[in-house]
């Protein structure tokens, strides 16, 4: 479904001496990703993880190696195009658009103005009210209501291929486990292939299988069980990226 063969990302060592050596972020992965099956990928930071999710968009432009989509190299497609073959990516941060509403993001998304069609899309995220349509997506909206409607964009659209980058990011821990399940059934009732980058142990649990980035390579495909014994430094946590005071018992390390 989705391949990755032999994939390298580098960028100028801006530390170098000479000013011309160049850092390797990610240093030849290749995986190969399965229709209809949910992803997890964690490492420590700076490990490469986002970058990894960001080269398979094409935000990132890999330096060598290939990716094959559906039978059909990838490589070298813009964002655009590889977003009609069927790829969407969440954002870490979500857009906020001033004088934009929620409306006028999910018709776009969803290819109609049919507001039966959009307050379907709009329950399958938790929205209630009606009236939540023609919220603006400005500042006003709280880190919860964000992430709902970046969901409910990408989900209008039934993309084959679904990246979620950190999603429990300025979000509640009440939020978490409704996104999980979103996301389960997205990939039963649609067969979408989802990848989601986070420390999060709601997700890496969830997971078919967790990708363990370190230093740009892939040290551990599996479950999260199993990978515990490698995760000596980092931290996984049961609701936030971080373990810090009293969380700390929800926290493996």
């Amino acid at each position: 479904m989705l391949e990755l063969k032999n994939i390298y990302f580098t960028v100028p060592d801006e530390e170098a001496e000479n000013g011309h050596a160049e850092k390797t972020i990610l240093n030849g992965i290749s995986f190969t990703f399965e229709k209809g099956k949910f992803y997890a990928i964690t490492g420590p930071n700076g490990s490469g993880k986002t970058t990894l999710a960001k080269t398979i968009m094409g935000i990132n432009k890999n330096t060598r190696g290939k990716i094959i989509y559906n039978g059909k190299e990838i490589t070298d497609m813009t964002i655009t195009d590889r977003a009609r073959q069927g790829i969407a990516y969440g954002f870490q941060q979500s857009a906020r658009f001033k004088g934009v509403t929620f409306r006028d993001l999910l018709a776009i998304a969803a290819g109609t103005d049919d507001e039966g069609k959009l307050m379907d899309i709009m329950a399958r995220v938790g929205f209630c009210s009606l009236d939540f349509l023609d919220k603006p997506v400005d500042s006003k909206l709280s880190g919860g209501e964000i992430k709902k409607i970046e969901l409910a964009t990408t989900i209008a659209r039934n993309p084959g291929l679904a990246i979620y980058d950190e999603p429990d990011t300025g979000i509640d821990l009440w939020t978490i486990a409704p996104m999980v399940d979103l996301i389960k059934r997205q990939i039963t009732d649609y067969e979408t292939t989802t990848i989601v980058v986070s420390h999060n142990k709601a997700f890496l649990e969830a997971a078919d299988c967790l990708l363990l980035i370190k230093e740009g390579q892939i040290a551990y495909t599996g479950d999260l069980k199993g990978a515990m014994p490698l995760l000596d430094d980092l931290s996984v946590c049961g609701y936030t990226d971080l373990c810090e005071g009293e969380i700390d018992a929800k926290c493996y390390r």
